[in-house]
C-alpha cells in the first residue's frame, strides 16, 4: 500500500490508456509521457502497461506501507527519499515507513513513480488510467487526494536496487524543443502565409495547458477566409488544432474524441513525450516530416526501448549463521553509485530489506 500524504497540484493513477473506445466518446487517456512510463516499468520488472503514479509540477508526498522497489522517470521534480535526494531512472529500494517527496520542477513537467507490481486499482473498461473528464478509472475516477491509499500488486521477480536505464533512453527536456509534424487533414484550409507562419515561428507553452492539450501562444496562423471551424470529425493524440484565436493547440492523452477546429498538422508519435514534458514557458517549433518518416522514427524508438540493456548492479552476497539459523546478506551496489544503498536479508527463501548505507 502507498499512502498519499500530499498529491501536489495534480497526481493521478495512469497506465498506457484504454484503446478502441473512441467511437463511444471515451478518450484513450493514460500517461501523457508513455515513454517515461514504459521505461519506469521496465526498471522495476513490470509489464509496460502497469499502472503508476503520474505527478505533475511536483509538491507531492507519498509514504510506503511496505518494503518495495520503485523507479522514478520522466521530468525531474527533485525527488527525495526521507529528505535525501535520490537519482532518477534507476531502481530504488524503499522500506516500510519511507517517505517519497517531490520538490519543484528542475526539468520537464511530469514524473512517474513506478513500483514493482504496479498500482493495483481495479481496471475500468480495460484500463487503470484516470480519465478526469469522464470521472472513470484510477481511484474513483479522480485526482489523488491526501489520505488516499493505493494498493500495490504482487511481483516476485528477483530484482535489486541499483538497476539503471541506459543513458540513451533518458530524454533531455530543455526550454526549447522541436517536434516533427505531418500535414493535417485540413492543412489546405490555411493560407500559404499561415502555413509558413506555423513552420517558421516559435510558439510558447502557456499556463492554460493540461492533460487534454498543450496551448501555445505566438504568431497568428491565417486561415482561408478567416474561418477556423469545420464540421466536427475525429481527432487523435498529437493533432494540432487551430481555433478562433489563430494559435495552435496540440492534443494530448485526455483529448476529446472529435473536434470542430481545423487541424493544420499531427505531431509524430515519437515526439509526443517532448510535448508531455513541456512546462509553461517552453519554446516549441514545428518541423515538417512525412508519414513514412514518422512511422520509421517510431519503429526505431520502440525497437531501442525493447532491446535496451538495463545496467544491473553488482551484487555482493555474504552467507551468515545467526543463533543457528542461516541468513544471506545481499548488497546490490550500482556500478556508478551516487545515492543511498539498501541491504537485504534473505532467510528461508524470503527477502527483507533491513537497512541502508551511503554509497
Amino acid at each position: 500500500m502507498i499512502r498519499v500524504l500530499s498529491p501536489g497540484p495534480l497526481s493521478t493513477v495512469q497506465d498506457q490508456g484504454r484503446f478502441g473506445l473512441s467511437r463511444f466518446g471515451i478518450s484513450v487517456s493514460g500517461a501523457v509521457d508513455a515513454h517515461a512510463l514504459t521505461l519506469g516499468n521496465m526498471l522495476v520488472g513490470n509489464p509496460a502497461n502497469a499502472a503508476a503514479i503520474e505527478v505533475t509540477f511536483g509538491g507531492a508526498e507519498f509514504q510506503f506501507a511496505t518494503d518495495a522497489l520503485i523507479g522514478i522517470t520522466g521530468g525531474d521534480l527533485a525527488p527525495a527519499l526521507n529528505q535525501a535526494p535520490v537519482e532518477m531512472n534507476q531502481t530504488l529500494a524503499v522500506i516500510a515507513g519511507d517517505r517519497l517527496t517531490f520538490g519543484s520542477v528542475r526539468s520537464g513537467l511530469r514524473a512517474y513513480v513506478c513500483v514493482a507490481g504496479g498500482i493495483d486499482v481495479p481496471p475500468t473498461l480495460g484500463s487503470r488510467s484516470t480519465y478526469l473528464a469522464a470521472g472513470i478509472g484510477g481511484l474513483a475516477g479522480r485526482a489523488l487526494r491526501a489520505g488516499d491509499e493505493l494498493p500495490v500488486g504482487f511481483n516476485d521477480r528477483p530484482l535489486h536496487a541499483g538497476r539503471r536505464a541506459s543513458a540513451a533512453l533518458v530524454p533531455k527536456y530543455g526550454s526549447e524543443i522541436t517536434v516533427h509534424v505531418i500535414a493535417g487533414p485540413q492543412a489546405d484550409q490555411f493560407t500559404a502565409k499561415g502555413v509558413e507562419t506555423f513552420y517558421l515561428s516559435a510558439y510558447t507553452v502557456t499556463d492554460k495547458s493540461d492533460r487534454q492539450g498543450v496551448r501555445l501562444d505566438g504568431p497568428a496562423i491565417e486561415a482561408v477566409g478567416g474561418r477556423y471551424d469545420i464540421v466536427s470529425d475525429a481527432v487523435v493524440t498529437g493533432a494540432i488544432q487551430v481555433p478562433g484565436d489563430a494559435r495552435p493547440i496540440v492534443l494530448l492523452a485526455d483529448r476529446q474524441t472529435t473536434g470542430g477546429y481545423p487541424k493544420i498538422g499531427v505531431v509524430a508519435t515519437v515526439d509526443i513525450p517532448l510535448l508531455a514534458q513541456a512546462a509553461p514557458g517552453t519554446s516549441v517549433r514545428f518541423a515538417r516530416t512525412t508519414i513514412e518518416e514518422a512511422q520509421e522514427a517510431t519503429r526505431r524508438a520502440i525497437a531501442e526501448l525493447a532491446g535496451a540493456a538495463v545496467e544491473e548492479p553488482v551484487l555482493h552476497v555474504t552467507n551468515l549463521v545467526i543463533d543457528g539459523s542461516p541468513f544471506r546478506l545481499e548488497m546490490a551496489v550500482p556500478r556508478q553509485a551516487t545515492s543511498q544503498l539498501r541491504m537485504t536479508v534473505v532467510a528461508d527463501g524470503r527477502q527483507r530489506i533491513v537497512g541502508a548505507s551511503s554509497a
